[in-house]
């Protein structure tokens, strides 16, 4: 956005850090909901004081060098023209270049770690929505029992809204969270005052020394602080709506403050109360009305803080499925001005049913917290696995110095990914499960349709040989616009070698069109289309999107007119190959894969209707394959 007034351009800035308090921070500007919570649940007896400043320390030196350094300062330096997340880590890596193979080692890490987003996708919303609504068992103890359902109609409730969009919901991001922040920060301050000595906890050595003379609950202690961080890849994978600039001004200027705050304050409380609390983020209000809103403003930040993780999710799988990593699903979009605006229906049924069912089977946020983590710490280490290889390729950076500055960021990752280990069997297996079945459609559908490709599109029958074919004397040549979908923009799609042998005719123009998604977010307008004449009335035109723009085919048509080719908007017939997946075949593929390939193909989303076109002018050519 553009402005001449320095005035409107600061009042711009504003709003848009103001937004990125509630898309980006929402699930880490809930954490204080239960990080300190759990971490008490494994101090050590005796000396609970100091004890609590060592656990404050590391959470705070977590925040600092993880969020702050790692992400702020490097990751997000890492923009593919302004968008961020982990496949615009795949594509400035380049790790999909020169590879024989479908899938190469370095591309199958990447996809690990977006399938680990998934998980969390599903477990953020659940474990923030249940801690909110574990409040009321300390403002209203009668209604124990009610807790699990409470939190499932609130889950049940976002996901029915999603078909809405995001629009509603983002006017108010800025102002609910920023009222969210300076409470978290109002209440930490007030304690803090009352109990001044947990200002020690800024010291590092307290949090290291705690590590060493209880070496026993390591693990323990470092599994439940690095939940202060969960939210952190949400920094990345939202920067394109947003900017470096306005999510750096949003956490150093309010949500680091707020978050420190508020933590010492949750300290200072349990370090008065000599360790006897019970909720101790509820409790930093005192009873009565303050308690009651706290808890009212914690369960909408809960909401803003789970709508944030399932547009993420919806962005993710729209990327996943324009880079060829996932079946076609259907993409609607839920505003005009805004392209990021999506709504994904069967993602939005599945995170639905995940959230719901994950919550009634754990029931508690402290049961919760043990399947959290292990999906979180294993997406950083792929971060900054990946993140190393884009400061040797894109930025050129000297083998040493990305080697010792990833070597020290991946120290922190591997530390937080082993503490969490120990969770797997408490429910650290729900994470990794989904990621397992995400990472089985990806790898299996990217294997598939190169395998497709390569037997299908990959002809070798050349323009010329097109063009003569055009003009024989065998061909009838009959009215109208045929437009030939070819996954190739170069050779001649098997779909119109079908069509000429089974009926010995081709309209007056004929278009090979080719969809190309390219490995950046946008392609501007100027770049969409490419237009060449084969001759004899025969065009090939190939139409370029971003990974997260969708093809829109009726709209590029009108450009291909635009271009000067004579097509009859009302005489035009597209037509698709229809695959037909048989099992059986010589293809280098796992017999499980064979079969769930041919599954997905048929469940897919049909190309007539991903591409938007009219279905009364469409043609499929059923095409048998073996894989």
């Amino acid at each position: 956005m553009q402005t001449k007034d320095p005035g409107a351009k600061s009042f711009v800035n504003k709003g848009l850090a103001l937004g990125a308090l509630g898309v980006v921070f929402g699930d880490i500007g809930t954490s204080p909901l239960y990080t300190i919570r759990e971490c008490l649940h494994h101090l050590p007896p005796g000396e609970h004081a100091q004890a609590v400043l060592g656990v404050l320390s590391l959470i705070f030196w977590s925040l600092v060098l993880v969020v702050s350094v790692k992400y702020t300062i490097f990751v997000l330096r890492a923009d593919n023209r302004g968008e961020g997340g982990i496949f615009a880590l795949l594509a400035l890596s380049k790790l999909e270049r020169n590879t024989p193979r479908a899938l190469g080692i370095g591309t199958s890490i990447v996809l690990v770690g977006a399938a680990m987003l998934c998980g969390e996708a599903i477990i953020t919303p659940a474990i923030t929505v249940l801690s909110a609504s574990e409040g009321f068992k300390i403002v209203w103890p009668q209604v124990d029992r009610y807790v699990v359902p409470i939190a499932c109609v609130i889950l049940a409730g976002l996901f029915a809204f999603q078909h809405r969009g995001t629009a509603f919901i983002g006017r108010v991001f800025g102002p609910v969270m920023l009222v969210w922040f300076a409470v978290l920060g109002g209440l930490g301050i007030w304690h803090i005052w009352r109990t001044p000595m947990v200002l020690q906890a800024l010291n590092p050595l307290r949090g290291l020394e705690l590590l060493f003379t209880h070496p026993g609950q390591v693990a323990l202690l470092l599994g439940s602080v690095v939940l202060a961080v969960t939210g952190v890849e949400a920094l990345y994978a939202d920067m394109g709506h947003f900017g470096r600039r306005a999510i750096k001004v949003a956490w150093y200027g309010v949500v680091l403050p707020g978050l420190t705050l508020n933590y010492f304050g949750q300290g200072a409380n349990v370090i008065a109360r000599g360790g006897h609390v019970e909720n101790p983020f509820l409790e930093l209000a005192p009873d009565g009305p303050l308690r009651l809103a706290l808890l009212a403003l914690s369960i909408v930040a809960a909401i803003i803080a789970s709508q944030a993780l399932i547009s993420g999710a919806y962005s993710l799988i729209r990327q996943a499925i324009q880079l060829g990593y996932f079946p076609r699903l259907t993409v609607q979009h839920t505003s005009r001005e805004h392209i990021g605006q999506i709504y994904l229906p069967l993602v939005n049924i599945a995170l639905a049913i995940g959230a719901i069912l994950t919550v009634a089977e754990f029931r508690t946020s402290s049961n919760l917290a043990a399947a959290y983590g292990i999906a979180v710490t294993a997406t950083m280490i792929v971060t900054t696995l990946t993140l190393f290889v884009v400061m040797r390729r894109a930025w050129n950076w000297p083998l040493w110095q990305a080697t010792i500055l990833c070597a020290l960021f991946l120290a922190i990752d591997v530390t937080f990914f082993a503490s969490n280990l120990h969770k797997f069997w408490d429910g650290g297996w729900l994470p990794v499960a989904i990621a397992i079945g995400v990472l089985a459609i990806m790898t299996t559908w990217k294997i598939g349709k190169t395998e497709i490709f390569r037997r299908i599109y990959a002809n070798e029958i050349t323009d010329t040989e097109l063009s003569d074919i055009a003009c024989s004397e065998h061909i009838t040549r009959v009215r109208g616009t045929g437009v030939f979908m070819a996954g190739n923009p170069k050779g001649t799609p098997l779909v119109l070698l079908h069509h000429l042998k089974a009926n010995k005719v081709l309209q007056e123009t004929v278009v090979l069109l080719s969809i190309v998604t390219e490995e950046v977010p946008t392609v501007p307008d100027a770049d969409r289309l490419t237009v060449s004449e084969i001759g004899h009335g025969a065009w090939r035109a190939i139409g370029r999107y971003g990974y997260m723009e969708s093809p829109d085919v009726a709209r590029l048509m009108e450009q291909v007119k635009a271009a000067g080719v004579p097509v009859k908007f009302n005489e035009a017939t597209y037509y698709f190959n229809r695959e037909m997946i048989l099992t059986g075949g010589n293809t280098a593929m796992f017999e499980w894969q064979k079969h769930f390939y041919a599954f997905l193909s048929r469940n897919a989303r049909q190309a007539r209707d991903y591409y938007r076109l009219p279905p009364m002018q469409i043609i499929e050519v059923g095409m048998p394959i073996q894989l």
